[in-house]
């Protein structure tokens, strides 16, 4: 029975995932390819996808291993880069209770693209809705370390010029956010986001709004979620 329901979830999230897999197999190549470039060897690459799955700190990640030993700004470089996990964290929040053990990976693997899938995704009421966000978020996971593995493996082999491949993940976001704006009734986080982003790009310019951006947003949330909770108390 547990067989059926883990392989009736798997093949729902599969077809999610298709878009997500091409780019994830070329842009885990490049960072293969990359690291195999600056002298590592595959395993290398291999293991760091495994265990940081954060393609951007990865990429990153290749200086630390080059430079001098500075943990701080190693800590300090990946909070900045991945803190816009802390708003995936604030939607998925309802998602993953009663989740059981399933959580931890869950949030473990919680990247951009599969935070896009889970949070958007129609799942058929007769599908497992823990499953199918594991599915997804494992099958995503394998993507970037195959990727990353092969490109290690066989980088010296490749010769094509692959500058500008990440702009597919690009025009994927674009293409999320414009149907999860079409599918919300409730456009506040949206314009939230757009709007304090727009504010900050203008006082603080384009190399130095992101941080600025990122901590208004996460206090508008956090501002408009207590509000809409505390209107769904008064309604009860």
């Amino acid at each position: 029975m547990k067989t059926n329901v883990k392989m009736k979830a798997l093949k729902c999230a599969f077809p999610h995932t298709i878009p997500i897999m091409t780019g994830f197999l070329f842009l885990g190549m490049s960072y293969g390819i990359y690291m195999h470039v600056s002298g590592f060897s595959f395993w290398y690459p291999m293991l760091m996808a495994m265990t940081i799955f954060a393609g951007s700190v990865e990429f990153v990640c290749v200086n630390f291993l080059l430079g001098a030993f500075n943990p701080l700004q190693a800590f300090i470089v990946t909070l900045i880069l991945n803190a816009r996990h802390i708003f995936y964290g604030i939607s998925m929040l309802d998602r993953f209770k009663g989740m059981g053990w399933k959580k931890i990976y869950l949030i473990f693997g919680m990247c951009d693209e599969t935070f896009s899938v889970n949070y958007t995704a129609d799942i058929p009421k007769d599908v497992d809705s823990g499953w199918f966000m594991f599915f997804v978020t494992l099958l995503n996971q394998i993507y970037w370390v195959l990727g990353a593995t092969l490109g290690g493996l066989f980088g010296s082999l490749i010769m094509f010029n692959t500058e500008g491949l990440d702009f597919v993940m690009t025009a994927m976001f674009v293409v999320i956010f414009l149907e999860q704006y079409l599918k919300d009734k409730n456009h506040l986080s949206s314009y939230i986001g757009l709007g304090v982003s727009l504010l900050m790009l203008i006082f603080f310019g384009a190399e130095h709004f992101m941080i600025p951006a990122i901590a208004g947003i996460l206090v508008c949330l956090s501002v408009a979620r207590k509000s809409m909770e505390e209107k769904e108390k008064d309604i009860v």
